[in-house]
């Protein structure tokens, strides 16, 4: 069903509506490596395995982790970035994606008080847990500790006043001998120990990171088979019921949930002009397991007035019928080069979308698909640009200024976007440049209606681009019929 030409304005909230009672808990630990992934996806599957209804999200800017929550939960895994989302919207975002959840698990980001563009107070796991008003279980590898685990959590514990810290759960046990003393100092400490997990009881079952997210997307029997492994392991070595009653403490949040239908209708584009039944199509890249964008963002799309319709980059010859616009969101991974540069008739068939001036959005490694080539390997050829892998990635936040109008922003529009990219493009823009950004030169392209980068945004944080992209992919285009210059 497609939203009707005008709209009805969003009810008042009052007070008992902005009340969202979600039974939640965040996952961290003292750094990355000590199993917090596997045991948070283990949990979700494990929970879902019983009936329950769960939702898994990420904090920070990995589709990869998420997307497993996702898988584990039957539901779309969500990132929780307040970097790229502000973070006046993570409560509503949050709440919006839990909706109906018999438990909300949030997977924290490196250790507890980290913060990757050192901003702690605001963008660290500890900073999320305390805006959710959410009590955090502290994943620890004890493979080399033994009673000093009850200094590590204590420290922890009191390090921040506001933090909830409720329990542990510890991996990498040796023995039975080994878990009852960590137990016993960390029971001196009053810290609930709710599993823990022998060396070979967490396996490292999920598919290599170098796949991202397409094994998600796919469904395939490897990743599915993970995912229950993990719940398996979880189910028999964690106590769940202990969980859920810790997760059932927190209290109510004071925030009404983000709607799509809301967001979209906010910005300097008007919206819910498509008639009903006239809906433009709007591809997205992805699979049947959902898309290499934020789920946001088809969630805005259909909001604003499209029939969006998923397109697989690797195995779909041919864009779905009707197409008037594509979008190509920043998880597609650069691993995937050959099998792209290998689909050609769908590079031939984005080309044409491109140069008849239909709406393009391309982030991340979707850009690098729309140049000539990638390595040697020819691909969609919509940009004169040549992309060359390299060692090492590029990873980081950007605060942007759009240098062109495009269907993603008007000049001068700022922005705040994440890169991670390892392969790069010459020339680095084209004749319009998409960004600019303190300390770099002009970055991507815009041609048309295409709108190219590796840099990636959230658009929760900017519901006006779905309604420019749904306004351009319903206006006939000035240049449909046109040949392409030679």
């Amino acid at each position: 069903m497609f939203l009707p030409a005008v709209r009805e304005p969003p009810p008042v909230a009052t007070e008992e509506s902005m009340m969202t009672a979600v039974p939640r808990l965040v996952f961290s630990a003292p750094s990355s490596g000590h199993g917090t992934n596997a045991l948070s996806v283990g949990l979700l599957a494990a929970l879902a395995d019983r009936g329950l209804d769960v939702a898994g999200f990420k904090v920070g800017p990995d589709h990869v982790d998420a997307a497993y929550l996702g898988l584990a939960a039957g539901r779309p895994g969500r990132t929780l970035d307040p970097r790229l989302i502000g973070g006046d919207r993570l409560g509503p975002l949050f709440a919006y994606g839990a909706q109906g959840a018999a438990l909300a698990l949030v997977q924290g980001t490196m250790g507890l008080y980290d913060s990757v563009a050192g901003r702690p107070e605001a963008e660290s796991t500890a900073a999320v847990a305390t805006a959710l008003r959410s009590p955090v279980v502290l994943v620890i590898d004890v493979a080399a500790m033994g009673q000093s685990v009850a200094a590590l959590v204590h420290g922890f514990r009191s390090y921040d006043e506001q933090l909830w810290l409720g329990g542990v759960i510890l991996t990498q046990v040796a023995s039975g001998r080994h878990e009852a003393m960590l137990r016993e100092a960390l029971d001196d400490v009053g810290m609930p120990v709710y599993g823990a997990l022998r060396r070979h009881e967490l396996p490292p079952v999920l598919p290599a990171r170098r796949h991202g997210v397409v094994p998600v997307l796919g469904r395939d029997a490897e990743a599915l088979r993970a995912v229950r492994r993990l719940g398996e392991a979880v189910a028999g070595t964690v106590d769940l019921e202990r969980l859920l009653g810790l997760a059932r403490s927190a209290p109510a949040l004071s925030v009404p949930p983000w709607s799509p239908a809301s967001a979209a209708a906010v910005g300097d584009t008007p919206v819910g002009d498509v008639p009903v039944g006239d809906a433009p199509v709007v591809a997205l890249a992805g699979g049947p397991g959902g898309s290499y964008s934020h789920p946001e963002t088809a969630e805005l799309l259909r909001a604003a007035g499209a029939q969006v319709v998923t397109v697989d980059p690797l195995r779909d010859e041919t864009l779905p019928a009707g197409t008037r616009a594509l979008v190509v969101g920043g998880a597609l991974p650069e691993s995937y080069a050959r099998d792209l540069s290998a689909n050609r008739r769908l590079c031939i068939a984005v080309a044409e979308l491109a140069r008849t001036g239909r709406p393009v959005i391309a982030e991340g490694a979707g850009l690098l698909w729309l140049a000539r080539e990638l390595d040697g390997l020819p691909m969609c050829g919509v940009l004169d640009a040549i992309g060359a892998s390299r060692d090492g990635l590029v990873v980081g936040y950007r605060e942007a200024t759009a240098l062109s109008d495009s269907a993603v922003a008007r000049t001068g529009a700022t922005v705040v976007g994440y890169k991670q990219h390892g392969a790069v493009l010459t020339p680095r823009s084209g004749q319009r440049a998409a960004w600019s950004w303190e300390g770099g030169t002009p970055e991507g392209f815009v041609w048309r209606g295409v709108h190219a980068s590796q840099l990636g945004l959230h658009w929760a944080a900017y519901p006006e681009i779905a309604a420019r992209l749904v306004t351009a992919a319903a206006t006939p285009s000035p240049v449909e019929g046109v040949a392409a210059p030679a």
